[in-house]
C-alpha cells in the first residue's frame, strides 16, 4: 500500500477524467490520495471530489503562497471555518513562501504564513509546506512559531539532509518526495542517501512533476512506485519496504486518515 501525500485531483487538468485518474492510482496500490488546498477559489471543487471518495481522498484547508493578496487573513478565515466543519482535514497546507513568481507578495506570504502555522497548532494538526526561493525569510517565521509544537512536511522538497536536521528544533519534521528524485542531474539522491527513512515521505504534485521516464506529461497518483524505486534503489532496500515505512509515517504525521 502506498500514499500519496501531496496531489491535486480537482485541477482543471484532469477535467472529465477525475475518477478514472483515482481508479488508476487504486490500482497501483496507491489506496491514499491526500489533496492539497490552494484557496476559496478551487476549494467547492476539491471537496466534491473528496466526498465522491470518502475513505480514499482527504482534503488539506490552507492558503497557498501564490494566491496569497491584500485579502489573506478572510481567506485564513474560511480555512479556520473548513477545519472546524470537517472532520477529515488533514492538515494545514499547502502553505508556506514562493518568491519565484510573487516576489512583491512578501511580506503578506510571512504574515500569513505565520498565521497559518498558529492555526495548525491550535487545531493540533500538521502543516503541509511549500517553499520556494525564500529559505531566509521562512526560516525567521519559523524561529517566530518555535516553541509551537509544529509537525509537518516540506513538501516537493529539493533542499538538503543538513537542512531538515536544522529544522528538527522548530517541531518534528518530514520531507515529501516525488518525481524530481528521478530527473537527470538531480542532487536529490545524495540527500536521500542522508535522510533517515522515517522521515521520507511519497508525493506526485500530481498532475505537475510527472517521474521519469514521464517526464514532460500529466503526472497522476498512480505514478508513486516510480518513486518508491528510486528511493528502493538508493537505500538498497525493496519497494515493498519502501512501502511499508512510508505508509506508516504517513499515517503517523497525517493522523486523521482512517485506512479501511
Amino acid at each position: 500500500m502506498f500514499i500519496d501525500t501531496h496531489t491535486h485531483n480537482s485541477d482543471e487538468a484532469y477535467a472529465g477524467c477525475e475518477d478514472e485518474v483515482i481508479e488508476r492510482a487504486l490500482a497501483a496500490d496507491v489506496r491514499i490520495l491526500l489533496q492539497a488546498d490552494i484557496s476559496s477559489r478551487e476549494r467547492g471543487a476539491m471537496h466534491a471530489l473528496c466526498d465522491r471518495h470518502p475513505g480514499v481522498l482527504y482534503p488539506m484547508a490552507g492558503l497557498y503562497p501564490g494566491s496569497v493578496d491584500a485579502s489573506w487573513q478572510d481567506e485564513v478565515d474560511q480555512v479556520q471555518g473548513w477545519i472546524a466543519k470537517r472532520a477529515d482535514i488533514v492538515a494545514v497546507g499547502e502553505i508556506g513562501l514562493d518568491y519565484h513568481y510573487s516576489p512583491d507578495t512578501a511580506a503578506l506570504q510571512c504574515d500569513a504564513l505565520k498565521a497559518q502555522l498558529e492555526l495548525a497548532a491550535k487545531a493540533g494538526l500538521p502543516v503541509n509546506i511549500h517553499l520556494r526561493e525564500a529559505t531566509d525569510d521562512f526560516l525567521k517565521v519559523m524561529e517566530s512559531c518555535r516553541g509551537l509544537g509544529l509537525r509537518g512536511n516540506l513538501h516537493a522538497f529539493s533542499l538538503s539532509a543538513d537542512f531538515l536536521r536544522r529544522m528538527q528544533k522548530y517541531g518534528d519534521w518530514s520531507v515529501g518526495i516525488g518525481g524530481v528524485l528521478t530527473f537527470k542531474n538531480s542532487h536529490l539522491a545524495r540527500e536521500i542517501a542522508d535522510i533517515p527513512l522515517d522521515r521520507i515521505l511519497l508525493e506526485t504534485d500530481a498532475p505537475y512533476l510527472a517521474p521519469t521516464p514521464l517526464r514532460g506529461t500529466r503526472n497522476e497518483s498512480a505514478n508513486i512506485p516510480l518513486i518508491a524505486t528510486a528511493i528502493a534503489g538508493i537505500k538498497g532496500l525493496s519497494v515493498e519496504e519502501i512501502a511499508a515505512a512510508t505508509t506508516a509515517n504517513a499515517l503517523k504525521l497525517f493522523d486523521r486518515v482512517i485506512v479501511k
